[in-house]
């Protein structure tokens, strides 16, 4: 069967609550759910593959991206998976200014391509502090890179990075209780947030996420084969004192994905459902739950058909904005705005990823319309 995020069928420690360093700010408008208007522009474009998104203590935005693949195979060095072809160099991390200026922060990162021309690089960025790391999602031998393991790298100011910890090592010797017929060894790590002086990521292949602590030790938070089943969970949000996960779900595309409530016991219950394809959560400060829909109405990834949709607190759900092409990520910013990066995987990708910004107003009221 197919490998990758897109194009596949994608012991509990107890965790102290703790504070997200980035704070999400979101829309103030006092205005009904029904009442919403959504504004989309352009924030900046001629990304390769954008990924995850974060905003850093400078207040400016960064980007994780999936890069260009390679041509470097590593058949007959390992098991191959997929097959990929790697390159050790072919992702970055980008910074994003207010005007929209984008400049790299880190580079000569791995990538790795399925014959699909499916790409992964870095799957996600965040900051401890003023510390920043990535998530490796296209490395590791069985992805094309012998060179360099999957894991979490540590950003120096130079340009330049250093493994902070080996998930690709993790990944092989802490199996999960039910591994996928399309196991990943290295794992197909797509999702990163920070908590307190430490990290969580997701393994959408075995299910898993994990806590990294300040010294880099690896601990099991939740293990969604277990419980759930081969769901593909890939997007995180930390809110009100629980992990709240969406799931990508097994193709054909059957509009079956949930939102998963995980407490920091490793406690997994479902919350919401009926969802398409799911690559990013957050909420606002009325407690509407925003949900990124990479897909929707087709059995397999399609252009335009991509959405957020907004769920209230009494359950009420509206398409707040439609219309995505492939979005891969989504971020409420520090200025109230929705952040999304749209193009983030397929043929235009290569160059023609974009972030788009949301702004909010209410219906007959222009005030959020200003940029």
């Amino acid at each position: 069967m197919r490998k990758g995020l897109f194009f596949s069928l994608g012991a509990v420690s107890v965790l102290s609550v703790f504070t997200i360093s980035c704070v999400k700010n979101i829309p103030q408008n006092n205005c009904s759910q029904d009442e919403l208007v959504a504004k989309v522009s352009t924030f900046a474009s001629g990304f390769n593959n954008p990924r995850g998104l974060a905003f850093g203590p400078d207040g400016n935005l960064y980007v994780a991206e999936g890069g260009v693949g390679g041509k470097e195979s590593t058949a007959g060095i390992c098991d191959q998976i997929g097959p990929y072809t790697g390159s050790a160099t072919g992702a970055r991390i980008l910074k994003v200014n207010g005007g929209g200026k984008v400049t790299t922060v880190a580079d000569n990162i791995p990538s790795s391509m399925l014959e699909s021309g499916e790409v992964s690089g870095v799957g996600d960025v965040a900051f401890v502090g003023h510390q920043l790391y990535g998530l490796l999602s296209g490395a590791g031998c069985t992805h094309g890179v012998a060179s360099v393991p999957n894991g979490i790298i540590k950003v120096h100011s130079d340009k330049t990075w250093e493994i902070f910890v080996n998930l690709s090592e993790y990944r092989m010797g802490h199996p999960v209780a039910n591994p996928p017929a399309d196991f990943e060894p290295d794992g197909t790590w797509y999702s990163l947030i920070a908590g307190g002086d430490g990290l969580f990521a997701l393994d959408p292949n075995t299910g898993e996420l994990v806590k990294i602590s300040s010294q880099g030790e690896v601990t099991r938070v939740a293990d969604f084969s277990a419980t759930v089943g081969h769901v593909v969970p890939t997007a995180i949000v930390w809110h009100q004192g629980n992990f709240y996960v969406g799931n990508l779900n097994v193709f054909p595309i059957t509009g079956s994905s949930s939102v998963y409530k995980v407490t920091p016991a490793g406690e997994i219950s479902v919350v919401a459902t009926g969802f398409s394809t799911i690559l990013g959560i957050d909420f606002d400060k009325a407690g509407g739950m925003y949900v990124l829909e990479n897909t929707t109405g087709n059995p397999f990834p399609t252009p335009g058909t991509g959405d957020v949709i907004r769920i209230d607190p009494a359950g009420a759900r509206r398409a707040i904005v439609t219309g995505l092409n492939l979005p891969t990520a989504m971020m409420f910013g520090p200025d109230n705005k929705l952040y999304i990066s749209n193009v983030g995987f397929g043929p235009e990708a290569l160059g023609g990823g974009e972030i788009l910004k949301v702004s909010f107003s209410c219906a007959n009221d222009h005030s959020g319309d200003k940029d």
